[in-house]
């Protein structure tokens, strides 16, 4: 025992002896626990009134006897033999259960007794405390369970559609990129589905169940860009949280960050971000280098090889992004793909539109098929959105696709015999379209126009194109 330890000891003495022996006995000899100390050979040196209840009918001649010989179910020899607490420990005696900690008593690491106390004596205060702990269990399962949905991957690879080669090398890939760790970068047109990559690359990872945090490069104002990122500790700046702020790589531990737009990063953060990914390891504003375990996904629809050369991003970021590059292809590529698409997002929306439409027209899917789409899948699921919302049917007719759609198929069509038909069919549909939307808008043409998706002198053009001089409603 060390010279330290000595005095503390005498000092603690010091405070016992000025405590009144009435007090102590008080303490000891309470009514909420019942208390008994043993000396190091199990003799019973005390013991607390309270015992009686368990069958102890002379507490002042169990004073003096072998702890085993009084009451043979206790376990406090055992903390004398192993010298370990024994801490809330429930035990079942007189029909009841009870809560029972042995604590040893060491004198310069030497075993010179023990205690034992049999605590929250009413079985209901057990049960009490049980109910308490239960709910406080609940209640961090239910916010775990929050944090996870909020951090989590909504996709998987099965939520990718398509057969067409493109598409199935760029899920080959995602199963490849989800046996490493190394960074991925996923480029494409804007609406090719990249978020929907990385969910599916983080989903079929071993990291699939900590958080897959997202992270949109062009949407977080650039004075706020490193905070948001990196977090920052209390009072790193005017105006901070006075508790600090994790950052989002570090609520990224342990599963992916997903960088997207990663082209729309200020330059000036581009090498912190380096040497994030490079060191796995980052820094709060006015805090110190922290550890990180995380998986970093990029992507961005621009010519990121592009921006080096003109000098608006870093070449080494560049390459540490761009260790496995998976490339989108756009939808007008794809057109064997759109049939696929367009069938699983009308089963899709089918939960918050509740319409029994079970399938598309030939005359619509030839629509589909022969747009453009510069807005890509996005586009084409909003499209699916307003025909289930136009169709009155169990089958979305060409009617109820938008005019715009209408408008590229009978461009597309040659004026051939073989098409003269189809081309009769579609403006009659367009026409349709329009008399219903003058109807809805009580011929307010302007509104017209927009629930159409073109400009008034569209309309204007189109209303001269179908004879429609007058408003007749």
């Amino acid at each position: 025992m060390t010279q330290a330890d000595e005095n503390q000891i005498s000092e603690q003495k010091l405070l016992i002896d000025r405590l009144p022996n009435k007090l102590l006995f008080s303490i000891l000899d309470n009514p909420h626990e019942s208390t008994v100390i043993v000396d190091s050979q199990g003799k019973i040196l005390f013991m607390s009134k309270s015992y009686k209840k368990i069958g102890v009918t002379d507490i002042n001649n169990a004073i003096g006897k072998n702890i085993r010989d009084v009451l043979p179910h206790s376990k406090v020899y055992r903390v004398l033999e192993t010298g370990r607490a024994e801490i809330a420990k429930t035990i079942f005696v007189d029909g009841k259960d009870r809560l029972v900690s042995r604590v040893p008593i060491l004198s310069n690491g030497k075993i010179i007794g023990a205690i034992g106390k049999v605590i929250f004596w009413e079985p209901e205060k057990i049960k009490e405390m049980e109910k308490v702990i239960n709910l406080l269990q609940g209640k961090i399962k239910h916010y775990k369970k929050r944090l996870k949905n909020i951090y989590r991957s909504r996709y998987s690879v099965d939520n990718i559609i398509g057969r067409t080669p493109s598409i199935l090398s760029a899920k080959e890939m995602v199963e490849k990129s989800s046996r490493i760790n190394s960074p991925v970068l996923i480029t494409g047109e804007s609406g090719t589905g990249k978020e929907l990559f990385a969910h599916a690359i983080h989903h079929m990872s071993q990291r699939k169940d900590f958080p897959f945090v997202r992270v949109n490069c062009s949407s977080i104002p650039k004075e706020l860009m490193e905070s948001e990122l990196f977090g920052y500790e209390p009072g790193a700046f005017t105006g901070a949280n006075p508790k600090g702020q994790k950052g989002k790589f570090s609520k990224a531990d342990k599963g992916s960050i997903f960088l997207d737009e990663i082209g729309d990063l200020p330059m000036e953060l581009q090498p912190k971000l380096l040497r994030a990914i490079q060191e796995k390891e980052i820094e709060r504003l006015g805090g110190r280098p922290e550890k990180l375990d995380f998986r970093v996904i990029a992507a961005t629809n621009r010519n990121l090889e592009n921006m080096v050369l003109e000098k608006t991003f870093r070449l080494d970021l560049y390459y540490r992004l761009n260790v496995i590059n998976i490339s989108l292809p756009p939808l007008r590529l794809l057109k064997n793909d759109i049939k696929d698409m367009a069938f699983f997002f009308l089963n899709e929306l089918k939960k918050d539109i509740p319409k029994d439409i079970k399938n598309i027209s030939e005359e619509a899917m030839a629509s589909l098929e022969n747009h453009h789409w510069p807005g890509n899948v996005r586009e084409l699921r909003n499209t699916m959105e307003r025909a289930m919302i136009n169709c009155e049917g169990k089958i979305i007719e060409i009617t109820d696709l938008p005019v715009f759609l209408l408008e590229a198929s009978l461009k597309h069509f040659p004026e051939t015999k073989s098409s003269l038909l189809f081309r009769d069919q579609m403006a009659k549909a367009e026409k349709s379209i329009i008399n219903n939307t003058l109807k809805i808008s009580k011929g307010n043409r302007t509104l017209a126009a927009q629930i159409l998706g073109i400009h008034r002198t569209g309309l204007q053009k189109k209303l001269k194109k179908y004879g429609i001089t007058q408003n007749p409603f």
